[in-house]
């Protein structure tokens, strides 16, 4: 069944907020094998400006793919997941991440395509602060592959 293209642009309330831990961070810098002080180290993450530990530019995954649970897990949607394989992720930062900040995310769907008998979807998550200040708008497309 291909993806219900009703869905373009439509948005979802804006998630429970997420607290980024420092040790989350670091969890994150380890498994990508980022070693760099600011995101291991609260000294040396203050030392070049920041309040604590950065988090690496690709840690908002960690936030906006839970959050995109909201559109996924839609039955009208459309989507099997069992044949969904990652296309694309894209990221535009306001501001970096760092260890104390909490966030929100907004999902929205800003394009579905089908091309090749595979369906295209391209979801955009604005993540901010509870305050309502911009940190990263995050792009991610799913390609669900045909089924012959």
């Amino acid at each position: 069944m291909p993806l219900d293209p009703s869905f373009v642009g439509r948005s979802w309330p804006a998630t429970e907020p997420y607290q980024v831990g420092r040790e989350k961070i670091r969890e994150f810098a380890r498994a990508i094998g980022a070693a760099d002080a600011e995101y291991h180290d609260p000294e040396a993450a203050r030392a070049i400006g920041y309040a604590d530990v950065v988090a690496p530019p690709t840690f908002p995954v960690v936030i906006t793919m839970a959050a995109n649970r909201q559109i996924i897990e839609d039955p009208a949607l459309g989507l099997d997941y069992s044949r969904v394989v990652h296309g694309d992720q894209r990221f535009a930062y306001k501001r970096p991440v760092v260890a104390g900040d909490e966030l929100v995310c907004v999902n929205s769907v800003d394009d579905i395509t089908s091309r090749g008998g595979h369906d295209f979807l391209t979801t955009r998550t604005e993540v901010t602060t509870v305050a309502g200040e911009p940190v990263v708008t995050v792009w991610s497309k799913l390609v669900q592959r045909g089924t012959e």
